[in-house]
């Protein structure tokens, strides 16, 4: 309720009078419905053609609109996952926008990826499930918060509560003597018979009407239009109602069987209500003799702390914390997060769009130029602490003298000197020494980068080669190490690793391995 759908009316606005076509996916076929009716009534004397393709369209009209996308006369259209079909096809299309993007999987996103090479895409969503919000603070999608309330809006009141039957019709009945209207939601189909039963005998006062996604499309819209309507009090259903649809007049939600939906899935429901000016009440209701698990408990602690209006950003970073971020690359780790491990990952994912926003590689002088220094990633902590040198002139001075070092044999004398003057040095010191070491020997085998993480290592060569590149080949085939060469030149070797001190042994393993064939080949 904080304007979203006001955002994709004037994109869509945009883009549809210059000329390109938009298209509108929405998770559900009522959501499209209840998109449709708004399009239609601001679009309303503008030459825009808007048109809908979902199960509730019949036949011959969804073949008339798919020939109106293909000759370019249908301007805007909008539909559920119809629109992601294969005998699909937009003759301009331009503005791709999806609402309550958490409900699409990634087979979907791939096909709005082929859909959309030169297209651009805007996703909506009030809880945006971990793995996108995790691209979007990787910087990888731009990502833009709406976080001021409608004037007058108040937040809803969430109770986490035992079933009570005393609670439950108190509270529909409270919403009915104010003139609103009802949600009562279960997360099965199986569920509904006995809340229909309940409602039947313990609030007979009340009209009623059960809606799931296993009724037909005809049904479902004639009993979504009597509670548009205003003619039934109190609609009970799945969690079809979840996504997106706006009724002002509903400010009342109970949940049954609260410890089985989502943390984002509650959150979407209990967006529902608190849509107008009233306050709105939700009830999620537990099981009154059953212990519930662990996971289901902090969802549902969690809900109940957010209950400030626009609390789904905070929502989508607890679910982001609880489930971790998802797989990053689709349905199965691909190409360097499979390689080097998540942490790892996400580091490179920075630096790589990083780069990319700052124009690209550095200049062509610092190309050409000798002086360079090979990067090396362990995710290791390499310094000199402040407790083991006190002075900070004298930790800038010790640095210098590092970067100056040349070879093992310096390492090692500045090594002593360092536990001569300090004393013993601590691990991070030690894990610098390592680093510097096979900095060294990195530069000899013209290894620009090396990245370490817990499933491997991965080697970019400076400029894209290697001195020596028949000694690579034999090495590789070999078999004396389990890597192989990308098509991108990089080296990918395959080697687990138990913490820093190990990632270290065997970045230096191989950076040696590397020098000693890169010399050969020189030799």
């Amino acid at each position: 309720g904080f304007g979203k759908t006001e955002v994709a009316l004037r994109a869509a606005f945009v883009a549809a009078m210059s000329g390109h076509q938009v298209a509108l996916v929405a998770p559900t076929t009522l959501l499209a419905r209840q998109h449709l009716a708004t399009f239609e009534a601001r679009f309303r004397g503008f030459p825009v053609r808007i048109a809908q393709l979902s199960r509730l369209v019949s036949a011959a009209e969804a073949r008339k609109v798919r020939e109106g996308l293909g000759k370019g006369t249908i301007d805007i259209v909008i539909g559920t996952h119809a629109l992601l079909g294969s005998e699909v096809s937009f003759a301009r299309l331009g503005l791709v926008i999806v609402d309550e993007e958490q409900h699409f999987g990634v087979r979907h996103k791939e096909r709005l990826k082929r859909l959309r090479h030169e297209v651009h895409v805007l996703t909506l969503s009030a809880t945006p499930i971990p793995r996108t919000l995790q691209l979007a603070l990787a910087g990888v999608r731009d990502l833009t918060l709406i976080a001021t309330p409608p004037v007058d809006r108040l937040a809803v009141r969430s109770f986490v509560t035992p079933f009570d039957p005393l609670v439950v019709r108190e509270a529909l009945l409270r919403e009915h003597a104010r003139g609103g209207q009802s949600f009562y939601v279960a997360p099965r189909i199986a569920d509904l018979a006995e809340i229909e039963r309940f409602l039947a005998e313990q609030l007979p006062e009340l009209r009623f009407h059960v809606a799931h996604g296993r009724m037909k499309p005809s049904e479902i819209e004639a009993r979504m239009s009597d509670f548009y309507e205003g003619r039934i009090d109190v609609l009970l259903s799945t969690s079809i109602i979840e996504s997106g649809l706006d009724i002002p007049r509903a400010n009342t939600l109970i949940v049954h069987r609260a410890d089985l939906f989502g943390l984002a899935q509650l959150y979407q429901i209990r967006g529902r209500i608190g849509r107008s000016k009233q306050r709105g009440y939700a009830y999620f209701t537990l099981p009154a003799r059953r212990t519930i698990t662990e996971g289901a408990r902090r969802r549902l602690e969690v809900l109940a702390s957010l209950d400030t209006l626009g609390a789904g950003f905070q929502l989508a970073s607890h679910d982001l914390d609880i489930r971790g971020a998802g797989n990053l690359l689709g349905e199965e780790q691909s190409g360097h997060i499979r390689e080097v491990g998540i942490e790892l990952y996400q580091q490179m994912l920075e630096e790589a769009v990083a780069e990319l926003r700052s124009g690209g590689a550095a200049d062509e002088e610092t190309e050409r130029s000798e002086d360079w220094s090979p990067q090396i990633n362990v995710g290791a902590a390499v310094l000199i602490p402040e407790d083991y040198v006190a002075d900070l002139d004298l930790r800038m001075s010790l640095y210098r003298r590092l970067a100056r070092l040349a070879s093992g044999e310096e390492i090692a004398a500045f090594a002593e000197e360092l536990a001569d003057r300090f004393g013993p040095p601590p691990s991070e010191v030690k894990q610098l020494l390592k680093v510097v070491e096979t900095k060294l020997a990195a530069r000899t085998a013209g290894i620009e980068r090396l990245d370490v993480g817990e499933k491997g290592l991965i080697l970019s060569f400076r400029n894209g080669t290697f001195a020596n590149p028949q000694g690579l080949i034999a090495w590789l085939a070999g078999g004396r190490a389990n890597a192989r060469l990308r098509p991108d030149h990089k080296l990918v070797i395959h080697a687990r690793s138990r913490g820093a001190e190990d990632r270290l042994r065997l970045a230096l393993h191989y950076a040696r391995a590397l020098a000693r064939l890169a010399v050969e080949g020189e030799g």
